[in-house]
């Protein structure tokens, strides 16, 4: 009968041994992926050439500089501006119908079409064509809506 086993050792190995294994792995998997390392590497060398990894260096370098112009330029005026409007614009779409606004922006769009076409045939509108225009009905609609648009939106200014 064999002795029985009262200690287990565990295999501990060298700092040497772990680096060689990792070189070993290394280099199994750039036999693996040669055609990406290559690309990559060649990627990289470009980048290199149009000093792509210069600049960025000089932007790691001068970072707090590059931060506080940044921060100054989002703290102008006109900037605060514009992020205020977006927000209050993105507010305001959010309470919009998702339908009516595409349907709106749809009829601008094809409002700016038909625009243009005019503009490219140079001619006046008479005080005739004008009293006339208003008997056709997709112009009396658009009319209408504006009228109606703009009572509307002065009724919220008042408030």
């Amino acid at each position: 009968m064999a002795t029985p086993i009262t200690a287990i050792q565990k295999e501990s190995k060298s700092e040497e041994q772990i680096k060689l294994e990792k070189l070993d792995e290394l280099k199994a998997l750039l036999a693996e992926n040669d055609e990406a390392v290559s690309k990559t590497m060649k990627l990289l060398g470009e980048l290199n050439g149009l000093g792509v990894f210069d600049a960025a260096d000089s932007m790691l370098q001068a970072k707090e500089d590059i931060a506080k112009i940044a921060l100054g330029q989002l703290s102008r005026e006109p900037v605060v501006n514009l992020l205020n409007s977006a927000i209050a614009a993105g507010g305001a779409l959010s309470k919009s119908d998702p339908e009516l606004t595409g349907k709106l922006i749809a009829s601008l769009m094809a409002g700016a079409e038909q625009g243009q076409s005019f503009l490219k045939e140079d001619q006046k509108i008479t005080i005739f064509q004008l009293l006339k225009a208003i008997n056709d009905p997709d112009i009396n609609r658009a009319v209408g809506f504006g009228l109606h648009f703009l009572k509307g939106m002065g009724k919220a200014l008042k408030d």
